[in-house]
């Protein structure tokens, strides 16, 4: 019998058992060496996901479109002076030195178009011809800006107090490695000046190392509560010792094993992402537990026989199924992401599934051998007297027992309750929000937003005959249409530079500021550029072939529903207004994001659905009746349906981060349900009466559960981060802990005993 061999091989060779045990954690942990943290949220996207199509085509046609953005200059002194413009030109060029930098936008870098009535032509010439101007340059520049308002809004503030400086990374550049390198030639050259970094490169090159310095501080400061926690109640710091060492040594076999699996497969599923930052803290909550439920169980058999291999033995024979049980149901709940459509998540839950597997192994044979290994003493405290929590439960268990249908139909009130507030879970992309106002992130972020063009976009790729001039009026009433929706500040394409071409070559004269009738005169422009200017300096807007053209709106940040109720409006104007023959496609971040969440929160709900259902198949089976599968996942579908409630009505929006979080309910949820039931089926097979047996189960794994739970807790350290989501997931950790084990302790152990009759077969 496979119980009995792994019983056997603990108690009579545990030294063996341990050294094997932590030699093929090592080696797995070895795997650590490929690990790898990308946080490139495209590749989260499916490949045949509109959105994600265009944003590679646009990519590919048009160069890296995702800018960081630095705002320079001296709050309430105008820009326009030579000191501030000749910093301008010196950070312009030392960050056009930057291998990883594609392209520097600034007014010390751009062109500007003139008429030269002397020679009656078009004359392209840089915008600032050298680092030092006199003050009459710098008029003519301020002069040519009053002129072309849509450029100028491009290049200063609102209250002309800023110079807009705009950097574009080349593709597939590593923006953790390129940001930090942006930062510090921006603060080392402009000392003197008041400065503003943003956009969505900007936040993807500095969030990664800002929520591992963070999570990194504020775990440490959560694994100290819990072993607090631990130690108060197990009071035994070498059985801490022993839980920690099953969690720890878990932990290294799962990023061991991803980085394994990533160096063999090469596959992006297995990519360390920012929507994988809940993993150590699920598998750490899931090895405490087996850890927890071993050694409370076991000084409980220790107290009454006072023999060490008998309470050992008793221990692991009550222990092996439900631990078992429960690690089976977890990874079945966690693969179930195979079918989630963003295969990230199916490399999440496959790496989290084998991170599971291994902590049962762990607490199955490595953790009763170090039990073994130890001298315990029969008559210490931790060993013949009861524990505050142990105490906390015998009372506990009274009013269940005398109460059950007042502890039921308040459980369900409180779900009932919750299940409103899920109609008013909100969803956002915006990932200003991830911090809180008055940070320097979220304040840079709102200048840019306020005062400059913001610090977002939404990009429209238009497939035709860009030289056709009735396409360009097609672009046209697009970019116009576009300019009017919410968040919207400015906007720019290539029919915006031909018209200005038109106006310049007519002699500057307004009227001329619109697309020329003909092909040819459309031709002819682009002509008279070349002789004086670089045609490259359209290829953020149009293809070398002229047969792609992009329209581009810089916007402040706005919520998900505003990016949504903007590409409708888009969509639905662009099939009325322009040529059906013209391919028109939407992108840019924030349509990405809105989709990516879109995308996840779909997953979540498809794998929450599918593990409960798996979850109660399993649990049926295993104990041989349909009725105790049901009951194994009422406290988890209630756990799940109060964590989305009570987001909605305290207003905790769902982001890609939030979202996944749902998980820690499964990771935790089923465990207590499937110990609480296995212990109730094993006391009534042994004889316990019907009016007592509520209230033993309720003594033997309530102290456990509870200890477990409370143990966990010490991770609401997460609540004192500085990023917004990471304050959730500690918040919504400390729900998760409370709602499934006050869950099972409530309205499962009440169910119990108001079902008791029809449970126990005589």
């Amino acid at each position: 019998m496979i119980k009995q061999f792994i019983i056997n091989k603990s108690l009579n060779h545990s030294k063996k058992t341990v050294f094997i045990s932590i030699i093929l954690t090592l080696i797995m942990g070895f795997g650590a060496k490929w690990f790898t943290v990308d946080d490139d949220m495209m590749k989260l996207l499916p490949q045949d996901l509109e959105t994600r199509k265009t944003w590679d085509a646009v990519r590919e046609e048009f160069g890296n479109t995702e800018m960081i953005y630095l705002a320079m200059g001296i709050e309430g002194k105008s820009a326009l002076n030579p000191e501030t413009l000749a910093k301008c030109w010196e950070v312009t060029k030392a960050l056009e030195n930057i291998p990883e930098v594609d392209e520097v936008m600034s007014i010390a870098s751009i062109s500007k178009m003139v008429y030269d009535a002397e020679f009656d032509e078009m004359v392209v010439d840089d915008m600032m011809p050298k680092q030092h101007l006199s003050n009459e340059q710098v008029n003519d520049i301020e002069n040519y800006l009053n002129k072309t308002p849509s450029i100028e809004i491009r290049l200063l503030s609102k209250y002309k107090d800023f110079l807009s400086i705009m950097i574009r990374p080349i593709n597939d550049v590593a923006l953790d490695k390129l940001t930090p390198k942006i930062i510090a030639t921006g603060d080392s050259i402009l000392q003197n000046y008041d400065k503003h970094y943003g956009g969505h490169a900007y936040l993807s090159g500095v969030i990664p190392a800002l929520i591992q310095k963070d999570v990194k501080m504020l775990m440490q400061i959560g694994m100290l509560i819990m072993i607090l926690i631990l130690l108060i109640n197990l009071r035994s710091i070498y059985a801490v010792g022993m839980v920690l060492s099953v969690i720890i040594l878990s932990l290294v076999a799962m990023l061991g094993f991803m980085g394994w699996v990533y160096k063999l497969t090469d596959s992006d599923k297995f990519l360390f992402t920012m929507m994988n930052t809940s993993m150590p803290i699920i598998l750490l909550t899931i090895a405490n537990s087996d850890g927890v439920h071993v050694l409370a169980k076991f000084f409980r058999e220790f107290r009454k026989s006072k023999e060490k291999r008998s309470a050992i033995t008793s221990t692991m024979d009550s222990l092996l199924m439900p631990i078992f049980l429960t690690s089976i149901t977890t990874i079945v709940a966690f693969l179930s992401m195979l079918l989630a459509p963003i295969e990230q998540m199916a490399g999440y839950g496959i790496t989290i599934g084998f991170g599971v597997a291994w902590a049962w192994l762990l607490s199955s044979i490595m953790l009763p051998s170090l039990i073994n290994l130890k001298k315990w003493d029969n008559s210490s405290k931790a060993i013949t007297h009861a524990s505050i929590f142990e105490k906390l439960i015998d009372k506990f268990g009274i009013i269940v027992v005398r109460h059950p249908k007042y502890i039921l139909s308040a459980g369900m009130l409180i779900v009932g309750i919750s299940i409103y507030g899920i109609f008013l879970v909100r969803v956002e992309a915006n990932v200003t929000t991830f911090f809180k106002k008055g940070t320097e992130i979220r304040d840079s972020m709102t200048f840019l937003d306020e005062q400059m063009t913001g610090s977002s976009d939404i990009q429209i790729r238009i497939e035709a005959d860009i030289k056709d001039p009735s396409v360009l009026r097609d672009m046209e009433t697009i970019q116009n249409y576009i300019a009017k929706q919410k968040g919207v500040t400015t906007t720019m394409s290539i029919a915006e530079v031909i018209k200005q071409m038109h106006r310049i070559v007519e002699e500057d004269r307004p009227e001329f500021e619109r697309i020329p009738n003909s092909r040819g005169k459309v031709n002819n422009l682009f002509t008279m550029y070349s002789l004086s200017g670089d045609t490259d300096d359209f290829s953020s807007l149009v293809d070398e072939n002229y047969e792609v053209g992009l329209v581009t709106g810089l916007m402040k940040m706005v919520t998900s529903t505003e990016v949504t109720e903007v590409v409708n409006n888009i969509q639905t104007f662009a099939k009325e207004n322009v040529n059906p023959n013209t391919e028109l496609s939407i992108t840019g971040m924030m349509v990405v994001f809105r989709d990516l969440v879109k995308l996840i929160v779909d997953s979540s709900m498809i794998s929450i659905s599918i593990s409960i259902f798996a979850i109660a198949l399993i649990a049926a089976y295993f104990f041989k009746r349909f009725i105790w599968g049901l009951l194994a996942v009422i406290p988890l579908t209630s756990a799940v349906l109060m964590n989305f409630g009570f987001m909605g009505i305290f207003g905790v929006e769902m982001s890609h981060i939030t979202a996944i979080l749902s998980s820690i309910i499964i990771g935790v949820g089923v465990d207590f349900a499937i110990h609480y039931i296995s212990q109730y089926r094993n006391l009534s097979k042994n004889g316990i009466p019907k009016d007592k047996l509520s209230r033993e189960v309720i003594d033997d794994v309530g102290y456990p559960i509870i200890l477990d739970a409370a143990s966990n807790m010490g991770f609401g350290a997460l609540i004192l981060s500085v990023f917004l989501p990471i304050q959730y997931i500690g918040g919504l950790m400390v729900f998760a802990m409370l709602s499934t084990s006050i869950g099972t302790l409530t309205l499962l152990a009440s169910l119990g005993e108001l079902l008791k009759n029809k449970l126990i077969k005589d």
